[in-house]
């Protein structure tokens, strides 16, 4: 779920980025470092599939 969060975000970077849109504090470098963060957080296995114990 993170992965898909960062290609989002990754993706409204690059539109911001090409457009030259700017919104008060959000800015194409701004969803790039979140972006970053999820997909390390992604790497790192927080947020993964929950497991299930037992038959």
């Amino acid at each position: 779920m993170l992965a898909i969060v960062a290609a989002v975000l990754f993706l409204l970077a690059l539109i911001f980025e090409l457009a030259g849109i700017t919104l008060s504090v959000i800015t194409a470098t701004v969803l790039l470092t979140a972006g970053l963060l999820c997909l390390a957080l992604f790497m790192a296995g927080v947020g993964g599939a929950a497991r299930r114990f037992g038959r």
